[in-house]
């Protein structure tokens, strides 16, 4: 490679009077979340134990949550640096809180026809305005500040990858021959220490600063250009001047890590969303299927788990969600109609799971405590209400074709099968077609419940007896009701309103 590009020469040092060194490599790719933090910490601990004296963190990223980039900027700057020289090798891109965790590094070498930069915040289904905006940019600003005065990156160029409305220039120090990058307000004016009259701007003020790796590298972001892994190493080797191990050592991501990271995304949230109240929906207008409910506590206990192994869910909130289950239980099964249990039961849920996508420590209220905890929420928050939109569609065909589905179809014939009525009842089932009970009755019938409609339940219309359902609203046992519509098998009552 030519010197103009960062490139390494033949070493000049005797290869035995260099030290040797051991290099470890870990790769942080994808999304950047607590899952990806959790296991950088891990993979670099094992690195640390195998005697690592180099770490290179591979980096392939379009960025992610700022919070969890911040706790990999803060381990890589306070607890790994003075354990092992830390190095990003800029492999794809490092994009948004890619950048943050590749200038928290020592060095940066940079892959030919790389990218690193446009770190400005955003926000899932919105945008940022004014002073909320502001709050956010300057906690991502302070990140880079604290990076580059570790690692000796240009600050100015660093903030213009965040905040608009920074103009910054290039100007060449006379004494030291080194250029330098600053802001406009701090430009210098005195031509005998800077070469003012040939400054030179490089970043204008309506742009998120984005660079190639030449640019990164002609701007003393990245240390170097090289076209893989081994010329990044042989460049460390030839500017240390020291010698690798031969054997390189690779620090993969588990299994189980990478599920997890899958499972907190938000299109899965939104997917497990969707699952739990599909689940509760069906079961209540099937009742005594068991799958549904099944369905909806299994995607329960994935949507806990996965943001418990990511230490978003704690025991506060587990706790809160434990409670309103109880709570919503003893309100089905015990107390009659829907009063206080219910709503406080459904009110703890609620707390409960939106708590799992707040950023707080054990033992704290699940409540987001600054701009960049609001930010998390509000995303988490924005995958569980596509779920709960997508629940409605679903929940809307659902009532209209639930009995042409030949599953459900099947099932409410066999529920009818194996609950007939007394002989003395003129719809006696047997023989008959899955519609007998429903062809029977007619809009505008009065009849009486035989149990507690929630919403879903029996009713008996002179001697039929019919499983029937409501539009939403809880119906206690032995009330009069009248048939609404029929939809193949689903009869949709309403409380009838007793005459004064």
């Amino acid at each position: 490679m030519s010197e103009n590009n960062g490139s390494i020469s033949d070493a000049n040092a005797p290869s035995q009077a260099r030290p040797l060194k051991i290099a470890a490599v870990i790769d942080c790719h994808g999304t950047i979340d607590d899952g990806l933090y959790q296991s950088i910490v891990r993979r670099t601990t094992e690195a640390i134990k195998a005697g690592a004296d180099y770490i290179i963190y591979d980096i392939q990223t379009y960025g992610g949550m700022v919070d969890s980039a911040d706790d990999i900027s803060k381990y890589l700057i306070h607890e790994v640096a003075p354990l092992a020289r830390t190095m990003a090798y800029v492999s794809k891109e490092a994009i948004s809180a890619g950048a943050m965790v590749s200038v928290s590094c020592q060095d940066i070498i940079m892959r030919r026809h790389t990218t690193i930069g446009a770190s400005a915040p955003i926000v899932m289904g919105g945008q940022l305005e004014g002073v909320e905006r502001e709050k956010i940019e300057s906690f991502i600003r302070a990140i880079f500040s604290r990076a580059a005065e570790a690692n000796g990156y240009p600050e100015a160029l660093l903030k213009a990858m965040v905040t608009r409305q920074v103009e910054v220039w290039q100007v060449k120090n006379l004494k030291t021959g080194q250029m330098e990058y600053v802001e406009t307000e701090h430009l210098p004016t005195d031509p005998n220490v800077y070469d003012v009259d040939n400054k030179r701007l490089i970043v204008q003020d309506d742009e998120i600063l984005t660079l190639t790796d030449s640019k990164a590298y002609e701007y003393g972001i990245a240390r170097a250009v090289v076209d893989n892994l081994d010329e990044a190493l042989a460049f460390l080797a030839e500017r240390d001047g020291v010698i690798f191990d031969s054997k390189v050592l690779y620090f993969k991501p588990l299994w189980s890590e990478q599920m997890v990271r899958w499972l907190n995304s938000p299109a899965v949230v939104s997917v497990l969303v969707l699952g739990i109240l599909l689940g509760i929906y069906v079961e209540i207008n099937t009742p005594g299927l068991g799958l549904p409910s099944l369905l909806a506590i299994v995607c329960l206990v994935i949507l806990v788990g996965s943001r418990y192994l990511t230490g978003m869910a704690n025991w506060i909130e587990i706790a809160i969600l434990v409670v309103g289950i109880l709570l919503l239980l003893v309100e089905i099964f015990i107390l009659p109609g829907f009063g206080v249990a219910g709503f406080l039961g459904i009110a703890c849920i609620l707390i409960g799971v939106l708590g799992m996508f707040v950023r707080t420590a054990p033992g704290e209220f699940p409540w987001p405590q600054n701009p960049m905890a609001w930010k998390e929420f509000t995303d988490g928050l924005m995958g569980i209400a596509i779920g709960f939109v997508a629940f409605l569609v679903v929940a809307m065909l659902l009532s209209r074709y639930m009995d042409r589905i030949p599953f459900f179809r099947a099932f409410v014939l066999r529920a009818n099968l194996e609950h007939p009525r007394s002989s003395g009842d003129s719809s006696a089932v047997q023989g008959l077609g899955p519609n007998a009970i429903s062809m029977e009755l007619k809009p505008g019938q009065v009849g009486r419940t035989l149990s507690i409609l929630r919403p879903a339940g029996k009713a008996r219309f002179g001697t039929t007896v019919a499983d029937v359902v409501t539009r939403g609203e809880f119906v206690n046992k032995d009330t009069p009701v009248k048939i609404l519509e029929i939809h193949g098998n689903r009869i949709v009552v309403a409380a009838e309103q007793q005459k004064p």
